[in-house]
């Protein structure tokens, strides 16, 4: 048993014996549950099946119909329970989308506390783009949730986003016709401003509300903000198999990716393959940085700053203290914008990114628990 197991079995123990007592004790032995099953799921050697002791589970795939477009999803709820409160979890920038482990592992745990979960794909974030059609495609799963009386207990439901969806979400719940069918909204690992975390993974600089700091981004986000632009670097000759290639490096297929890269025929596709290969590409700095300054706008809206006041549900920031993709002063640069605003952040040392990490003090965990309480 790990040393998170131990830790959060300790702690249900005692949040068990609190419930007894006092009826508001009931949402942090709720808590306690679903970070026992997240810090098991999560672990090396654990699937993304239940377990025999969980509770059963009926998953539904469903699509919205949308105008040029439907929205493929997928509905976690308690066989047991007719309705339950609505949560939109939200994937960030991976290519599995809804099927991802950790996603469909969270999505299950907090569906056996008693919510109905709701996980919409978001194609471009499953491409590694972000776009506007992210923030669409969350405003229109809040709605098409909320709107479900046969499931939902309440006419206003959650949203979960993760990493980049962790801003496309907080993008979304600033829009009018979004607010009203909230409940509350939660970055988890989310972004502030979307061009301060571009040049974040260019520069390996974060721009801290204290001032310029140091800290080495992780390769996974500058192989992402490279392969938006590919068309900024390879002519179209060899477009399509350095896209391929890029797209095999990202989901660790290197022997896949190498094999495509091959297949290239230019020396601008063979400089740029053989610097992701040598770990070098820091060396397009200058022309990403010009990107940036040309896209400005465009990052911008796709940015909740500046936004942020026009959330009139309780926000919640969660943070891994450590994160290397979207450094974890964005949460503090949202939390500074959100001023008193209805807000909570929780910037731990527990999170890697997206993910449960580390060998937690007990500390750690009390403040994640009591985080998570609050949302259940």
């Amino acid at each position: 048993m790990t040393r998170l197991r131990r830790v959060t079995t300790v702690m249900l123990l005692a949040l068990a014996m609190g419930a007894l007592l006092y009826p508001a004790a009931d949402r942090y032995w709720r808590a306690g549950q679903l970070l026992t099953h997240l810090a098991t799921a999560l672990s090396s050697d654990a699937s993304a099946r239940q377990s025999d002791a969980a509770p059963r589970l009926v998953e539904q795939s469903v699509s919205i119909p949308g105008p040029g477009r439907s929205i493929e999803a997928r509905i976690y709820r308690r066989a047991d329970r007719l309705r339950g409160p609505g949560v939109v979890i939200v994937h960030g920038v991976h290519y599995r989308g809804i099927d991802e482990r950790r996603l469909v592992v969270f999505a299950r745990a907090l569906a056996s506390t008693g919510a109905v979960v709701f996980t919409p794909e978001l194609e471009d974030l499953c491409d590694y783009r972000v776009s506007p059609e992210g923030v669409r495609t969350i405003a229109d799963s809040v709605r098409y949730l909320a709107a479900r009386a046969d499931l939902v207990s309440r006419p206003r439901v959650g949203v979960i986003g993760f990493s980049f969806a962790g801003g496309l979400a907080l993008v979304a719940a600033a829009q009018p016709g979004t607010a009203d069918h909230l409940d509350y909204v939660v970055s988890v690992g989310g972004h502030h401003d979307l061009g301060r975390v571009m040049r974040f993974l260019i520069t390996s600089q974060v721009q801290t509300p204290g001032g310029l700091q140091p800290l080495q981004a992780h390769e996974y986000g500058l192989v992402v903000a490279v392969y938006e632009h590919l068309d900024r670097f390879v002519t179209s000759e060899d477009l399509p198999v350095i896209s391929q290639a890029f797209r095999a490096w990202l989901q660790e297929d290197r022997d896949r990716a190498r094999r495509l890269a091959s297949q290239r025929s230019t020396e601008e596709g063979e400089r740029l393959f053989g610097l992701l290969e040598a770990g070098r590409l820091a060396e397009l700095r200058p022309e990403l940085e010009a990107i940036l300054d040309a896209e400005a706008y465009n990052l911008a809206a796709l940015s909740p700053r500046g936004k942020l006041g026009a959330i009139g549900v309780p926000v919640y920031l969660l943070h891994g203290a450590g994160d290397t993709v979207i450094p974890p002063s964005e949460a503090e640069w949202a939390s500074r914008e959100l001023g008193s605003n209805r807000h909570e952040i929780l910037v731990t040392p527990l999170i890697e990114h997206v993910a449960v990490r580390g060998e937690p003090e007990w500390q750690q965990q009390v403040e994640l628990v009591q985080f998570m309480a609050r949302l259940l």
